[in-house]
């Protein structure tokens, strides 16, 4: 038979080895034998191999007619490779010579040709036994040598091709064991590797789905933990990662099969992927279907999520209502700070969860949250008032439209929110009148004549605004799975802090003035005393993430919604062993809106950040990079907080 290798790899030496390294090469080589097994003639054969390479290296003359032989081959530019024929005798030993020069694949190939009619050797003979061994051998160094290159499918196919070969011969149970575990501990490389793929690559990507649902299940289902080899805390991440390479509907698929069969955790993400794909595909009878599947769980803390379908669904009234049930203190806090009127809090509080909550983590969603697109949509409509006559509601106007204006304020005491009202809604201090029924075409609801209120430019709010009565629980029934919400792809920025600066007339500056002092009282802060409070924030954070005292207290800067996100995501990296560096730098900070209660300012910031586990080794990181955010301040009581951020 013929060996794809030349007498330099078979030895292991390099073309400029000269001959006293060869024969020391050779000694190491006769003196470092394989112990896997192997009988005394395959070892022999193997010796004599290396010993017949090792004579012709280290004969000057005959190295150079070998040199020139190897140089003819090269230059054909046909793409012929040395090879070099040996004796049947010595088919084992040169097979095994090939694997250990990192050419597992062939000798995986070759052995397996090797058991095969009508090359078999005689069953229970030496040559068959040391073949068998060699193909399993072989064939898991090739699946190890395919999977450091990432070819996760490649090194499974090595796998099961080296699995049925020793299950036919019957032989090596131990070895058998050892590919069926390295297989295994394969299959979410295997996943990630298919479904990454192109979407036109259809047969991969359903391969890849079907072996996601086998992961899950012989994991127990999405909560289940009866992979020893892949723990729930590795799994979590891994299933976010996937995630982003699934389409809506196949999460909707997913979840909603994994839902039925009693999972809390994919019910509550199939609500989510449905009311994605109800909101882009302009659908709501899959929002109506998201609504449905949550609320049927029954899982506390859920209300604000629920108040938001309700809301596309155009029942406002039930919205609202569920929303005040739900919302705890901080996210009342949050709606008050973006506008008077409680149909616009809900508004933007839906426009906030839509963006940061349920559109991201789609590979096939690229859509901006536009309320007006989704009212003024004619299949929206005509749902609306299918439903509407469904509960016997055809006369009466719609709670949407039959909610007041807002009050007249004074502009100074309004947030800078842009318009939401519609291009035929009627001017802002009237919703309908006996003058204006020339708008309407149908039922009272139908948005021609609708003018919604104004959303204001939101600030950050919490991402899982969660009551306080009900957040345990919902943790509970949940589990880290929170952690697998989607998070948009840019990096969000720190929050910026307003720092605390005297009031009386400032003295000559000192060499080294003193810190400033927290809270901040002032009843008309300067930008000088907002951005001081911001870099307080900034360096408090780092602190916090960092496992560090921070050099202020957190409540005497920030609002408790932001102290207590940011204690999460502490948590989260402490749960995970890991510690996090940040570094940000306000480079320039302008006050764009002031009112007596609210301040928003405009800040350029250099940031970076970076996460590293208890070994030092880097998780993640973001590059030093230029965000532009707009902070919100709030007034509580006589001082100033950080009540959160956005970016510009």
């Amino acid at each position: 038979m013929e060996l794809p290798i030349d007498h330099f790899r078979l030895l292991g030496v390099s073309p400029t080895t000269d001959g006293e390294t060869v024969l020391r090469t050779l000694q190491q080589r006769l003196d470092r034998a394989p112990d896997q097994g192997f009988t005394h003639d395959t070892l022999q054969a193997r010796a004599q191999l290396l010993q017949a390479s090792a004579d012709l290296l280290s004969d000057e003359e005959r190295r150079h007619s070998y040199e020139r032989e190897l140089t003819a081959i090269a230059d054909t530019g046909e793409g012929a490779i040395a090879a070099l024929e040996i004796p049947p005798s010595r088919e084992v030993g040169g097979l095994l010579l090939l694997m250990e020069a990192g050419q597992a694949q062939e000798a995986f190939e070759a052995a397996s040709r090797g058991l095969q009619p009508p090359q078999a050797p005689a069953l229970g003979s030496s040559r068959e036994a040391d073949l068998t061994l060699l193909a399993g051998i072989a064939c898991q160094a090739a699946a190890t040598d395919y999977r450091n290159q990432r070819r996760y499918e490649a090194s499974a196919r090595t796998l099961q091709q080296g699995l049925q070969l020793l299950q036919r011969m019957g032989q090596l149970p131990e070895q058998r064991r050892q590919l069926e575990h390295q297989l295994k501990t394969l299959l979410p490389y295997r996943v990630l590797d298919l479904i990454s793929r192109d979407l036109s690559a259809l047969s991969a990507r359903q391969e890849g789905i079907g072996l996601l649902e086998q992961l899950v299940q012989q994991r127990g289902g999405l909560e289940g933990d009866l992979d020893s080899d892949f723990p729930q805390a590795e799994f979590q991440p891994f299933f976010k990662q996937i995630r982003q390479f699934l389409t809506v509907q196949e999460q909707v698929d997913l979840f909603s099969r994994w839902g039925d069969a009693g999972s809390a955790t994919a019910d509550f993400l199939a609500s989510f992927a449905l009311t994605a794909a109800g909101f882009v595909q302009r659908k709501p009878e899959r929002i109506q279907a998201a609504f449905q599947r949550l609320k049927a769980g029954g899982q506390a803390g859920t209300e604000v999520f629920l108040a938001c379908q309700q809301l596309l669904l155009g029942q406002v009234d039930q919205a609202q209502a569920m929303f005040d049930a739900g919302a705890d203190e901080a996210l009342r806090q949050w709606a008050e700070e973006q506008s008077d009127d409680p149909l616009a809090r809900l508004c933007a509080y839906c426009r906030d969860w839509l963006s940061r909550e349920v559109l991201p983590g789609f590979r096939d969603i690229e859509a901006d949250v536009d309320l007006e697109a989704w009212f003024a949509d004619r299949d929206v409509q005509a749902y609306v008032e299918q439903q509407d006559r469904i509960r016997g509601r055809q006369t009466s106007p719609s709670p949407l439209a039959s909610t007041p204006a807002p009050p007249a304020t004074t502009s100074e005491e309004l947030p800078a929110w842009p318009d939401f009202s519609f291009e035929s809604a009627p001017e802002p201090d009237v919703l309908h009148s006996d003058d204006d029924d020339d708008l309407w075409d149908g039922p009272r609801w139908r948005l021609p004549a609708l003018r919604l209120p104004e959303i204001p430019a939101i600030a950050d709010l919490p991402r899982w605004a969660l009551p306080a009565a009900g957040a345990t629980v919902l943790v509970a029934a949940l589990g880290g799975w929170l952690l697998l919400r989607p998070r948009p792809q840019t990096v969000q920025p720190l929050p910026v802090q307003p720092a605390e600066q005297s009031t009386a007339a400032a003295p000559e500056p000192a060499p080294e003035p003193p810190a400033p002092a927290f809270p901040l009282t002032s009843s008309d802060p300067s930008e000088t005393q907002l951005q001081e409070l911001l870099e307080a924030w900034l360096a408090a954070k780092a602190a916090v993430l960092a496992g560090q005292q921070p050099p202020v207290a957190l409540t005497a800067v920030a609002r408790s919604s932001q102290v207590t996100l940011l204690q999460r995501q502490e948590q989260a990296n402490r749960n995970a062993g890991a510690t996090e560096t940040v570094n940000a730098k306000v480079e320039s900070f302008n006050v764009r809106e002031r009112t007596p209660r609210r301040i928003a300012a405009e800040v350029t910031l250099q940031y970076s950040d970076q996460r590293r586990s208890t070994t030092g080794a880097v998780l993640s990181q973001t590059a030093s990079t230029t965000l532009t955010n707009t902070y919100v301040f709030g007034r509580d009581g006589d001082r100033w907080l950080l009540a959160g951020f956005k970016p510009s």
